[in-house]
């Protein structure tokens, strides 16, 4: 069976070289994951870190479910936990702390009936990089174009 994505953080890959990419779980309520199947989120803004031995994902918008009780009404971006194996936070948390890396979050997904989400060790990309990134998009894009004009 295919993973189906949910939501892509199109903004990744132009602000960073994505290092290492992790799959993690994600803890959510039942009015969050009813939104997340109507395609109600967002990744744009958020970033990833560990505290106390435990990863969680900030800023990352799920609507609130229209249809869910007074009683589940809860904040649209709050801090939400990630699961990963101890060992995967070890070694996430010593590079994040040694060579200035961060962690994103790239994409969310199921996996059969779970919510997964895709979460890359990234480094910076300078103003340079991602111009010479664009350049090289443009080139790719005008040779396709002429390729395809003449067959």
């Amino acid at each position: 069976m295919e993973n189906r994505i949910i939501t892509f953080n199109r903004p990744v890959n132009h602000e960073y070289f994505i290092l290492d990419r992790y799959e993690a779980g994600i803890v959510l309520d039942g009015g969050e994951i009813k939104s997340v199947r109507n395609g109600n989120c967002n990744l744009k803004d958020s970033f990833c870190v560990v505290y106390n031995g435990e990863v969680y994902v900030k800023n990352m918008h799920i609507a609130v479910y229209d249809k869910s009780g007074a009683f589940n009404v809860r904040d649209a971006k709050r801090d939400r936990k990630l699961l990963l194996h101890k060992s995967e936070i070890v070694k996430l948390s010593s590079k994040i702390a040694e060579k200035g890396l961060t962690l994103v979050p790239i994409k969310l997904y199921f996996k059969q009936a779970l919510v997964k989400m895709e979460i890359g060790l990234a480094q910076g990309k300078h103003t340079y990089d991602k111009k010479r990134d664009l350049k090289e998009k443009d080139l790719k894009r005008e040779t396709d174009r002429v390729l395809k004009s003449n067959y």
